[in-house]
């Protein structure tokens, strides 16, 4: 086993696939490597050692993560890859075989990825570490900003669902979670360190405290009372956990931001109970009518599945007219992708890839209408924006408090400060408004 002073300091290049959580998660390992002494290798550099974190969600992503593998091998022969994430949990063997991996680490065991990766470098050998998803018991803590404006503060990891068509159950073990004093104590460290917004994360945020007294309303209204954080985002939650008890908190509450992810997967009742979804659309319409009802100016982000089996041609049309039905902002939209050991493969009518495209793009034309429907109700508004730095040569970006994303021509000095700015007009792209203070 190597310590800090057994290895040479060593230039590390970070890859990060999937959800917030995991670009969370990655800035938390960066920090351990630069604890013990290791830098980020600099643009045009050569690494020593490449961290992929890596996403399992889809067919597609276990697909561009194997030919990311690949190309950095090719690219940078003599470095050392260590894979972790979803991707690795679930297919250790498999991501072992590719070219240049030295290290596959479960998800349960990224903090120790700087070690790992010291003993794999000096040994040049093999090193193997991906518990069983049933032995991921333990919370591993982490909020981070890397290189980002605002902070990713990670509290609930796995989830207990085990709807037909996931595998995060077997990639991220039981539904766990931290205790609320040790994130009370993460929000006020990130507050010291210049943050001003957090956003809450978790593979199902709202099953905090699951086994335990405490519940997610509480850690929120905890998190209220925290000095220096000026605004907080709750990421995805389920629509069963997201009580009226908490929608109505957001909407008094000064720090958190009226903004909603909720995923729906399917406007069909009759695949919500294929999928083994915990809530059916009369129950997701009253959440997002609550929202609007309490805060009128809410973003309300919904992520929706096209082509899952059981989606028949019919089912589609019911979910395309129930979400057109719903007063919301965006959706996020994914194509269904078959995962080996789900029981969603014992389901009937599958449905083919072409027309599982054909739905997508139907979908995303309702999402982009909605969107343009939204952020047209804001132009010549004055809304509150944290600036946030942007790449060299390019005008400042950032979200308003209800996660319209701006673009605006202003003085460097503004970053990671909230202020006041006008919305002038939407651009082309369809979801960026140009804006000046």
């Amino acid at each position: 086993m190597t310590d800090a002073t057994d290895c040479p300091s060593l230039k590390i290049m970070y890859h990060t696939f999937g959800c917030k959580l995991n670009f969370a998660e990655t800035a938390s390992v960066a920090e351990q490597f630069a604890a013990r002494g290791h830098i980020r290798v600099a643009e045009g550099g050569v690494p020593d050692i490449i961290v992929i974190n890596s996403c399992s969600v889809t067919a597609e992503a276990d697909r561009k993560c194997r030919s990311t593998i690949r190309s950095l091998n090719r690219r940078y022969p003599a470095a050392a890859v260590v894979v972790t994430g979803c991707y690795a949990q679930l297919k250790p063997e498999e991501v072992a075989a590719q070219p240049g991996v030295r290290a596959v680490v479960g998800v349960n065991d990224k903090l120790d990825i700087p070690r790992i990766a010291e003993e794999a470098w000096l040994s040049g050998s093999m090193s193997p570490q991906f518990p069983e998803a049933k032995d991921l018991r333990e919370f591993m803590p982490s909020c981070s900003r890397g290189d980002r404006t605002r902070f990713f503060l990670k509290v609930q990891d796995g989830c207990d669902y085990w709807c037909t068509y996931c595998t995060i159950p077997k990639a991220r073990g039981r539904s766990r979670s931290g205790s609320i004093d040790d994130i009370l104590a993460q929000a006020r460290a990130a507050a010291a360190a210049g943050g001003r917004e957090i956003v809450i994360t978790g593979v199902n945020i709202g099953d905090f405290g699951h086994g335990r007294s405490d519940n997610f309303y509480d850690l929120c209204r905890a998190l209220d009372e925290v000095d220096g954080i000026e605004r907080y985002r709750i990421s995805s939650i389920e629509p069963n956990l997201l009580t009226d008890e908490i929608i109505d908190f957001v909407a008094g509450s000064k720090r958190f931001m009226p903004h909603f992810h909720i995923p729906l997967q399917c406007g069909s009742d009759a695949v919500l109970a294929l999928m083994r979804r915990r809530y059916d659309t009369a129950l997701f319409a009253h959440k997002v009518e609550r929202i609007r009802r309490t805060m009128p100016d809410a973003f309300i982000g919904v992520d929706l599945i096209v082509g899952a089996r059981g989606e028949t041609q019919q089912r589609f049309e019911e979910s395309k007219a129930f979400v057109e039905s719903l007063d919301i902002s965006h959706l996020h939209v994914f194509p269904y992708s078959e995962r080996p050991g789900t029981r969603a493969l014992d389901l009937a009518d599958p449905v083919d890839q072409a027309e599982k495209h054909r739905r997508a793009e139907q979908m995303l034309a309702v999402s982009a209408a909605k969107h343009r429907d939204f952020a047209g109700r804001f132009i010549g508004t004055v809304r509150p924006v944290l600036v946030e730095h942007s790449h060299a040569g390019q005008p400042l970006g950032g979200f308003t408090d209800n996660y319209l994303r701006i673009r605006a021509d202003i003085d460097p000095s503004f970053d990671n400060r909230v202020i006041n700015m006008k919305l002038l007009r939407l651009l082309d792209d369809g979801e960026t408004i140009e804006a000046k203070p």
